[in-house]
């Protein structure tokens, strides 16, 4: 009776997974303990990579569940306290707001999206072109938003492209109900065209996706460590850009080319093709929307419109946090679309709230890292160089670092290094404004490497579309590896050699001006 019970309770423990993921799981959590006795580092970096491993698995199991059950046990062992966990909650309010509200705000407008993305698609048959324009538009796009916000709008264009094609190839109509996440109905011939049609959506996912880094790297909105960064070095938003600029220019365009060369050559599973059975069931669906279109549906996409309006105008300007701005979304949605019933609004949440849930065991093993002083050698030794060997070291650190952590908090820790150094005058304040363009570059360039690197990366991984598109934490990282590969060489090439010239040039041409020697003081003369 008690061997069954055990067996029972096993059984239960993490549902589906594989037999050997929950014997790592339970080898991992037997082994922890012992090790954090021998020594509180090692076992520090064990957690570390034990819960990328639940990313990496995130097709196997949701990595809430057993990275959450990790983080118990470092807090219960004394890794870190529940309240240096609350602490970097607290410190990342913004990004969880974000998710909250804002993820739910663009399911709201969902029909405009699909509406315009639809036109692109059909109406832009070169993939080359389409693939370069995704990545054009998510890197404008993430300059005035944020790269979460991005990538959650072109996930809600996928979601849409795919459950129309999922249908029909089913058997069903554009309007009968349709669980698209099982391929029974799909007949043989037209599962072809199906896994098609998944390698097309997820080099458009890949593109986007690295299309938010190379805009978010421009902007003190982008993302998160960058309005950290501004803030540290008293930047507005136009200084921001411009100092950034001698790395994030040509970067921006040396990921387009890269897009281009990917497609071209057809190489790290880029250049798959739209098939044309699923062009013409998109297209016969788009024609079938616009005969049965009412006015009141015309009115829904206008006003979807002008709140999308509305939402580049709130980022740009600044005027709320980014959450709150996406509250403001939902609300101006579901009350100008007569949305009113709670189990209608309540939709909107399912996507962004078991994220969030991880990201918050993420800051809790972020807390850990801390507490531990994981990366404290690292930085220490990047510390010690000088010149632009200390630019190349600081890019490459934040990069290296950002790829197993988190940006944010890596550029973060970095930044209040680096302010810390100028106030004991270790520093020039020229030399602390250069150090600041390496370290905001270093987190969100090189970072694009792992879905952990960046908080859109592992958005996107750990969607509803990703197992729907075969989008694994490996494969991920393979499409991504190009990218990884020339924004880091193109981005180290400019902080060594043309960051120190191009921010003489600027300071040359009054774009931008000498600051003082400590932070908030008048700017010195020339």
């Amino acid at each position: 009776m008690q061997q069954s019970t055990i067996g029972a309770v096993y059984s239960n423990f993490l549902g589906q997974a594989p037999d050997w993921y929950k014997k790592s799981i339970i080898a991992f959590l037997i082994f922890n303990p012992i090790l954090f006795m021998a020594d509180p580092y090692i076992a520090g970096w064990a957690l570390v990579l034990e819960f990328i491993f639940t990313l990496a698995m995130a097709l196997k199991c949701y990595p809430l569940q057993p990275g959450g059950l990790l983080l118990i046990e470092a807090l219960f062992i004394g890794m870190t306290s529940p309240e240096h966990m609350k602490h970097e909650i607290v410190v990342n309010i913004e990004v969880v707001l974000l998710l909250v509200f804002m993820v739910a705000g663009i399911y709201f407008m969902k029909d405009m999206l699909l509406f315009m993305f639809t036109k692109l698609l059909l109406k832009l048959k070169n993939k080359i072109a389409l693939s370069m324009s995704f990545v054009a538009a998510s890197a404008f796009l993430s300059a005035f938003l944020d790269a979460l916000t991005v990538v959650a709008v072109i996930i809600a264009v996928g979601m849409g492209f795919y459950s129309i094609y999922h249908k029909v190839a089913s058997g069903k109509d554009f309007h009968s109900d349709h669980d698209h996440t099982s391929d029974d109905h799909v007949d043989h011939p037209k599962r072809q065209d199906l896994e098609d049609f998944r390698a097309f959506l997820r080099n458009l996912m890949m593109h986007a996706a690295v299309g938010t880094a190379l805009g978010g790297v421009m902007t003190m909105v982008g993302e998160p460590q960058n309005l950290i960064i501004a803030d540290k070095a008293s930047w507005n938003f136009g200084e921001f850009f411009v100092r950034m600029s001698p790395v994030t220019i040509p970067v921006f365009f040396a990921g387009i080319a890269t897009t281009f060369a990917l497609e071209k050559l057809k190489i790290f599973s880029y250049g798959a093709q739209l098939p044309q059975v699923v062009r013409d069931i998109l297209t016969a669906h788009s024609h079938e929307q616009e005969a049965i279109r009412t006015k009141q549906d015309s009115a829904k996409l206008w006003i979807q419109g002008f709140i999308g309006i509305w939402l580049v105008i709130g980022l740009a300007g600044h005027f709320a946090a980014v959450g709150l701005i996406g509250l403001s979304i939902i609300v101006l949605a579901t009350s100008l679309n007569g949305i009113i019933d709670e189990h209608s609004i309540g939709k909107a949440f399912e996507e962004a709230l078991p994220f969030t849930a991880l990201l918050c065991v993420f800051f809790g093993v972020v807390a850990v890292i801390i507490d531990q002083g994981l990366f404290t050698p690292v930085i220490d030794w990047v510390l010690t160089f000088e010149g632009r060997s200390q630019l190349v070291m600081f890019y490459l650190a934040n990069g290296a670092l950002s790829m197993v952590s988190d940006n944010v908090f890596v550029g973060s820790v970095y930044i209040t290094e680096v302010a810390a150094a100028l106030e004991h005058g270790h520093i020039t304040r020229d030399e602390f404004d250069m150090l600041a363009v390496a370290i905001n570059t270093g987190t969100n360039l090189p970072s694009v490497a792992t879905p952990n690197g960046q908080a859109a990366f592992l958005f996107l991984l750990t969607s509803a579309i990703a197992p729907l598109l075969r989008l694994s934490y490996g494969t991920m990282v393979y499409m991504a590896l190009p990218y990884t590969i020339v924004l880091t060489i193109v981005g180290l090439a400019a902080t060594y050699f043309g960051l120190g010239d191009l921010t003489n040039w600027l300071y040359d041409m009054h774009l931008i001006e000498h600051h003082s020697a400590t932070l908030g003081g008048e700017p010195a003369a020339h």
